[in-house]
């Protein structure tokens, strides 16, 4: 008998279960079970809504499985469903299981990384209204407006006081469509956000607009002037052929200026008005038709083809200047022409700003690009693209995780780079082995180019795990540049340095800024000087978080720590004795540049680094200066090594070759070849053989021999056979692991606890502990482990097995669960 109609006695047990994943490290997929009002739209790849936790944390989580299977454990409801279609496929559901397997961590991780951030909802989110929205909330609902109201009062909201204001729980679907909306944005966002490019159009106003009859009574009104009747008739024409026409089209149609346009305006004929172009890179202007083939790139897109019919990944290795790039489109075009998807990957942001116009000038719309630096809905915008088709992505390591609908060929340039590795947070993946991983999954070719391949890529290469095909003369028959070792110790010793350039490259800088060449010059050290101390009592400045020292920047007049980003003003005086001795050791780009202006005092100076070009815009313009020869001289770091291309350097300069050659890694000759080798690939690319200017301490290192001679085969013979006989990569797998803790006895004591597990299951295979270089990073003490394991697939398995039941141990050991594990497979 029911005593009151709203009490339940039974309840119904749930039937329908969903497993999800959500956005942090759980070990394996959790489940909830599903209400009977959502059964029937809970489905593979959609988003839902989902508490977590013993607190009352929301997430959007990812429905990877639906079933009917009850879990041994009490389940908690789905409490909404955000998305009506799946926002990921089977393919990348595999994709991301095989990362979280082979680079040892969760699906949540890679989750995390892989989707846009306007997609990963939480409590913790703050939703801010989107500064580019005018702010019009007709045609919202009600709670809908309700949000978007709160946040013109309050700036900024958390998810738990939205549902205060709409009374409610669930609001994820809400949030989510004004985010779609772009009224709203995710705050942590805002650090990227970059205007979209506007652009000014002319149109006609009404009745012209939608009655093209009465256009006569336009050209009555301006038939007393020539210029403006000339601004009609470009007008009309170029009406003809476009939708939206540009003032600056009529303009140079017309031979005419602004002013003509705005007398028109004020006519009220037409309106002058400023247009966006899409924000995810959309291309306006005239398409080329590609340059013609030489035979070289003739002759290696045939063998790459050939190759493709029996190997699924192939190595281009051609010289600096070989022209890659026009067989990378032309390759383009044929999978263009099948209906298929192509990834270009790029190592980094600092080289899409050439590739994007090289290629835009080709491709126009079909071609768009993802990279770190676009806002939350600029990446969801384009992920939703990439679904529906978009023909081209050109992008950085993460594009990998956009969902494409039939990719077919993926195009890794600069395949060496070891931009390529992610290094934190988890997955710590490399992504041009994750993109022929990738390329199994969806049956899609792989091409890997650069002039420096690595030495693991070079070796499947030789032992046709990959095909090979190699261009070994310069685009138009020019010449590689002539390298010159100069040797830094005989003119110190003579004293003939000035400042921190030998003599020899003074003179070369000064001649080629007289025939009016421009200057690249490599400094491996960003900053005015690596260190400042005291010379009366050997005080120097030294982070407080890291073991490193402070970096002298010049321009804030402060020291910077490069590690952790801990600042300090300059001081007036040593802060340990007082003395006013201070005196910077070492130097770095932003002091090359200060020096530039003593020796070359008629020379325009312009620095690419870090601290120069922190946003997309900021690179831009500093590439786009010297493409337009608006500075002679170029001093940058790493950035200026890759894959850039200017038709008037003459010159290149190393500074200081030494640092790259001395670092403690056993991939540190194999980086000074590579960096070496592609900056000097910057000299004398179009008109003339360039020169290059190598400073050194060292001027014997076999290393700088190989460079100079431009001798890869030899480089990689002597390398390989050092990798065999000390046991590295590629006859080797590596695991790397770092364990760290705040306290260093505690780090010390749970060493003892980690090593003992690791070397009773896997022995002399285990190295380490060891004190790394740089031994505190941001607070943190740290201790190294290196594992070589044999190159089989089920050891290497077992490896990360028996990592992850010492972490585990490790972390269940009483006063040791605050000791940080961090496993890096393939460590670059």
């Amino acid at each position: 008998m029911l005593i009151n109609d709203d009490i339940e006695l039974f309840k119904t047990e749930p039937t329908h279960f969903a497993q999800v994943i959500l956005p942090f490290a759980t070990p394996k997929p959790y489940t909830f079970h599903i209400p009977d009002e959502w059964v029937e739209q809970v489905k593979f790849g959609i988003r839902v809504e989902v508490q977590f936790g013993t607190g009352r944390d929301l997430y959007a989580a990812v429905v990877i499985a639906v079933n009917d299977k009850k879990p041994d454990h009490k389940t908690k409801p789905i409490l909404q469903v955000i998305d009506s279609e799946p926002i990921i496929s089977t393919t990348q559901l595999a994709f991301w299981e095989w990362l979280a397997s082979y680079y040892a961590c969760t699906l949540g991780e890679v989750m995390n990384a892989a989707l846009p951030t306007n997609m990963k909802l939480s409590s913790e989110t703050r939703i801010v209204l989107n500064p580019d929205h005018d702010q019009d909330f007709s045609g919202l609902d009600d709670k809908e407006y309700l949000v978007a109201e709160a946040l013109t009062i309050q700036k900024e909201l958390t998810i738990d006081q939205i549902q205060k204001i709409l009374g409610q729980k669930t609001v994820y679907p809400i949030v989510n469509r004004l985010l779609m909306y772009d009224i709203l944005d995710i705050k942590e966002e805002l650090q990227y956000r970059f205007k979209p490019k506007m652009v000014s159009c002319v149109r006609l106003k009404e009745p012209y607009r939608s009655d093209p009859s009465v256009l006569g009574a336009a050209f009555d009104l301006v038939k007393n002037s020539e210029k403006q009747t000339n601004a009609m008739l470009a007008f009309v024409q170029l009406q003809r052929q476009e939708k939206r026409i540009r003032t600056s089209e009529v303009c140079a149609k017309a031979n005419i200026d602004l002013s003509v346009l705005r007398a028109i305006e004020k006519k009220g004929i037409w309106e002058i008005f400023e247009s966006e172009i899409s924000r995810v890179g959309g291309y306006e202007d005239d398409l080329i038709a590609s340059f013609e083939l030489s035979d070289q790139q003739t002759k290696a897109i045939y063998e790459i083809k050939k190759n493709f019919e029996t190997k699924n990944v192939t190595l281009l290795h051609g010289v600096t200047g070989s022209g890659k790039t026009r067989v990378y489109t032309e390759l383009i075009e044929a999978e263009l022409l099948r209906g298929g998807q192509v990834l270009y990957l790029i190592p980094e942001i600092a080289l899409t700003t050439q590739i994007i116009n090289r290629l835009q000038k080709i491709f126009g719309e079909k071609i768009a690009v993802y990279h770190s630096k676009l806002n939350g809905n600029e990446r969801v915008e384009l992920w939703q693209q990439t679904l529906a088709g978009k023909p081209i992505i050109l992008g950085v390591r993460s594009s990998l995780f956009l969902p494409f609908k039939n990719l077919t060929l993926i195009i890794v340039d600069e395949e060496h780079d070891s931009s390529f590795k992610q290094q934190d947070p988890s997955p710590r993946y490399n992504a041009r082995d994750a993109a022929i991983f990738l390329a199994s999954l969806t049956k899609a070719k792989v091409l890997l180019g650069t002039a420096t391949p690595s030495v693991e890529t070079y070796f499947n290469a030789q032992q046709q795990k990959y095909g090979l095909v190699e261009m070994t003369e310069r685009f138009g028959g020019l010449q590689l540049p002539e390298i010159e070792i100069v040797d830094s110790r005989t003119e110190l010793k003579n004293k003939t340095m000035v400042g921190n350039f030998t003599s020899r490259l003074v003179a070369e800088m000064k001649s080629a800024v007289g025939r009016g060449e421009q200057i690249i010059l490599f400094q491996n050290r960003r900053g005015y000087a690596p260190t400042m101390s005291c010379t009366t009592c050997g005080w120097t400045s030294e982070c407080r978080n890291c073991d490193v020292s402070l970096t002298y920047h010049k321009f804030a007049n402060t020291l910077n720590c490069h590690y952790c980003g801990y600042t300090i003003r300059l001081p007036k005086e040593c802060p340990a004795c007082g003395a006013t001795t201070l005196n910077i050791k070492g130097f770095g780009t932003e002091r090359i540049e200060d020096e530039l202006k003593i020796h070359l005092p008629e020379a325009r100076v312009g620095r690419l680094d870090l601290d120069t070009a922190r946003t997309k815009t900021a690179h831009s313009k500093i590439i786009n200066d010297f493409e337009e020869r608006q500075i002679d001289v170029l001093v940058g770091t790493q950035m200026v090594t890759k894959g850039l291309d200017f038709e008037n350097v003459g010159l290149v300069g190393v500074l200081s070759a030494d640092n790259l050659l001395k670092f403690p890694d056993f991939r540190a000759s194999e980086r000074a070849f590579q960096l070496l080798l592609q900056v000097s690939g910057r000299a004398g690319r179009k008109n003339k053989q360039g020169k290059v200017i190598i400073q050194a301490f060292d001027v014997k290192n076999l290393i700088l021999q190989d460079v100079q001679k431009n001798d890869f085969s030899n480089f990689f013979k002597r390398e390989i056979l050092e990798r065999k006989n000390f046991i590295y990569p590629p006859f080797y797998r590596l695991i790397g692991i770092n364990i760290k803790h705040k306290k260093p006895d505690v780090l010390r004591d749970a060493s003892k606890i980690f090593t003992k597990i690791l070397k009773e299951r896997l022995g002399e295979r285990v190295q380490g502990p060891a004190v790394p270089l740089v031994e505190r990073v941001n607070t943190y003490y740290i201790l190294n482990y290196l594992i070589k394991m044999e190159r089989d697939v089920s050891k290497l398995t077992f490896a990360k097995q028996i990592i992850q039941e010492a972490t585990y141990q490790l972390n269940h050991t009483e006063g040791y669960s605050n000791v940080r594990v961090l496993v890096d497979v393939d460590p670059y």
